[in-house]
């Protein structure tokens, strides 16, 4: 497979297009301005301009309360009048069109063909695997070779998490070079091995959401009870460790081996609309394997200690703690 050799290093950034100001185009163009970038936009819409530094405006205030690199400025947003203006300088090109896989399709084509050779153009998308947006784009390390999906969350400029996946036609190394700009970004940074409709984050908050449908739709709980039941619950140990870490503090100190052999046959009680996966011992090895790699050094009391403060800060910090402590 031929090699996609980017012209800037990507701690060598210094120009952005964001292709695309709505909600999430404007959310990481607040990003990379307040890490330092000069950032070019472009959006068909006729009123994208005033939109977006409307946008940019309104997130200003929670990026200078978290630091702002050095010469970061809103100054050094521009609004380009076409696309190929927008991108005619960019070390790196995020597209952040709307969610419509037609329109993705065209509109990465139309880039692969318009931004300077080496340079990554990586798609915001939700959802949809780069295999299917790269279609129309031509067979090539110019074309879909440097494509990849760097898929953040709302609102971009505040969510650590970025999701890095490439399509079939994708260069690994494009996929690398991405994941090492979000890096050197600010960004935290999941490099996916294969493709998944929704990716992570978004599969396991859609599993949550559509449990929380059918709670609502049959009568079994409100929506109040529902969102409580996260915000005063498993959301705050979310908040700092995972629901793997979490459940396997749930074993004790025999850790997710016990945990899986002694809760494993709940999986299969009734207890929500998605069918459990077969608990077999590869499914075991692999979730107490992880998780033995997850905790690392840290003890079983570790791990208690952190989860412990890690709550209670969270507490403190939404102004849940009372004042016990005073």
């Amino acid at each position: 497979m031929p090699t996609t050799q980017s012209p800037t290093a990507p701690e060598a950034v210094r120009r952005i297009a964001c292709i695309g100001a709505g909600v999430i185009g404007g959310g990481w163009a607040a990003h990379f301005l307040a890490r330092g970038y000069d950032v070019t936009a472009w959006d068909p819409a006729p009123d994208a301009e005033a939109r977006l530094r409307r946008l940019v405006a309104a997130a200003w205030p929670a990026l200078e309360q978290i630091g702002l690199a050095e010469g970061a400025s809103r100054a050094r947003l521009t609004v380009a009048p076409t696309l190929a203006e927008a991108v005619a300088d960019a070390d790196f090109v995020q597209e952040s069109a709307p969610e419509k896989l037609e329109l993705k399709r065209s509109l990465l084509a139309e880039l692969a063909a318009t931004v300077r050779p080496g340079v990554v153009i990586a798609s915001s998308t939700s959802g949809y695997p780069m295999t299917d947006m790269q279609t129309e784009a031509a067979g090539s390390a110019a074309g879909a070779g440097r494509l990849v999906v760097g898929h953040p969350f709302n609102p971009p400029y505040l969510i650590p998490l970025v999701e890095v996946v490439g399509g079939e036609r994708t260069d690994a190394d494009a996929v690398a070079w991405a994941a090492r700009f979000y890096d050197v970004a600010g960004k935290s940074v999941i490099t996916m091995d294969r493709e998944l409709p929704g990716f992570l984050a978004n599969r396991l908050q859609e599993a949550l959401w559509r449990e929380a449908l059918h709670m609502v739709a049959n009568g079994e709980a409100s929506v109040e009870d529902i969102d409580a039941s996260i915000t005063e619950g498993p959301g705050l140990r979310w908040a700092f460790m995972g629901p793997c870490l979490t459940f396997a503090l749930a074993g004790g100190e025999g850790g997710m081996a016990h945990m899986l052999d002694h809760f494993g046959p709940s999986l299969k009680s009734p207890w929500t609309r998605l069918e459990a996966p077969e608990l077999d011992r590869t499914l075991r090895d692999a979730m107490v394997d992880g998780c033995e790699r997850t905790a690392g050094d840290r003890t079983y009391a570790d791990l208690v200690a952190a989860r412990d403060q890690g709550v209670i800060d969270v507490l403190r910090a939404t102004g849940r703690l009372g004042d016990t402590q005073r």
